[in-house]
């Protein structure tokens, strides 16, 4: 078996700023903890936006050990504009072709990882890849090597998003708005007005989802999945994913950087801005010093947060009725605004949520000897698993 610092993961990221930048944060957990190298493949736009997302000042610059590997896409050859790359400014009916557009990325990442292998005498140690790129496990098995799905979002979504996808149970509710969905316990019942419009639609043979279970059912191929949770987060949405895919499920969260769990927040505000400019990658309209500055002279469990997520709002009307609510509440908040493509809704308190969930999330990422937290815990039962399985094929080889 190859030495830790010779041995390479491969990661191929969905092109949306919600899924590279979990996937950039992951890279990073996983050399920390092994010393294994990451090559990250995406299109040019999207290598472009990563790059500038690396930390240079840290003591081992991350372009040291991260490789970001091009892959060729044009998008106007798909029917979408010009240097379309990501899902970011799309249109919902735009974002439907670009998912479908996504796929002809798989043969010239078969020729990237084929190149990789033959560079380095042997196949990569794994291939992680997202949920929506299912189609990377059979990549991986064509050319020697495991592949590992992540899905960037907590156990419950992940079960609900992959069940509902691949069962559509709301088509046969009968006269009820209520339905049932499988891999949840019967008792859970999920409301037609919870679904998307899109959604609310699919019968199995609309273009989404054709894609969706199509990824959905190449991804219950693999070896295993990452969810970005953590263990004592979400027991119960872990049980029910892993009864439902019957695949082993690590949870790696949470992907934060290291210094929003530090316990000395006396530089909050010089830490928050620094996240944020690399996260983002963009300029921000209200910068984050002035941002905390306006928290802190806020009372205690007081404001509210609103936001409907990177690539979803409501329509103008709703707009207007949740700002009319807002100003009659008479309490502070941050509503952060997009223009309207969907609807998804996140509101709460920020500042005190953070407060209860902080000690939890720094001891499932606690890394000290033997006691270690569950995230951590959670990513050496993984390398160990993947080097189990290139052990385990390298002596299958040998009698060959």
């Amino acid at each position: 078996m190859a030495s830790k610092s010779n041995e390479q993961i491969v990661m191929l990221p969905f092109l949306a700023h919600g899924h590279l930048i979990p996937f950039i944060a992951l890279a990073r957990q996983i050399h920390q903890a092994t010393g294994f190298r990451i090559s990250i493949a995406s299109t040019p736009l999207n290598i472009q936006y990563l790059s500038s997302t690396f930390n240079s000042s840290s003591d081992e610059p991350e372009n040291d050990y991260i490789t970001l590997l091009e892959l060729p896409f044009c998008s106007a050859d798909n029917g979408l504009p010009p240097n379309t790359e990501s899902t970011e400014n799309l249109s919902l009916d735009a974002i439907g072709k670009f998912l479908s557009a996504s796929q002809s990325l798989r043969a010239p990442f078969h020729s990237l990882v084929s190149d990789i292998s033959a560079k380095q005498g042997h196949p990569p140690l794994c291939i992680i890849s997202d949920v929506f790129f299912g189609w990377a496990s059979e990549v991986a098995n064509s050319l020697g090597t495991v592949n590992v799905t992540f899905s960037t979002g907590g156990a419950y979504g992940t079960l609900a998003y992959s069940s509902i996808w691949l069962n559509l149970p709301h088509r046969g509710r009968g006269d009820s708005d209520e339905f049932h969905l499988p891999g949840f316990p019967d008792r859970c019942r999920f409301h037609i007005t919870q679904l998307h419009h899109f959604l609310r639609n699919a019968d199995g043979t609309d273009s989404w989802s054709k894609f969706f279970q199509s990824q959905i059912s190449f991804s219950m191929q693999s070896a295993g999945w990452l969810c970005n949770t953590v263990e004592e987060f979400e027991p119960a949405g872990l049980e029910w994913l892993r009864n439902f895919l019957k695949l082993p499920v690590w949870a790696i969260g949470p992907l934060l950087p290291p210094t929003v769990l530090k316990k000395d927040s006396s530089s909050l505000s010089a830490v928050a801005s620094g996240i944020s400019t690399r996260r983002a990658g963009k300029r921000l309209e209200i910068s984050v010093e002035k941002c905390m500055e306006w928290l802190e002279s806020q009372s205690p469990a007081s404001v509210l947060y609103v936001s409907f997520g990177s690539q979803n709002s409501i329509s103008p009307s709703q707009m207007m009725e949740l700002a009319t609510g807002l100003e009659e509440s008479a309490k502070p908040f941050i509503w952060v605004i997009r223009p309207p493509v969907g609807f998804d809704k996140k509101c709460g308190d920020m500042r005190s949520k953070a407060m209860v969930i902080k000690d939890q999330l720094r001891a499932a990422v606690r890394d000290e000897g033997e006691d270690k937290g569950s995230s951590v815990r959670a990513l050496d039962d993984l390398i160990k698993t993947l080097q189990s399985k290139r052990q385990m094929s390298s002596i299958s080889e040998s009698y060959d």
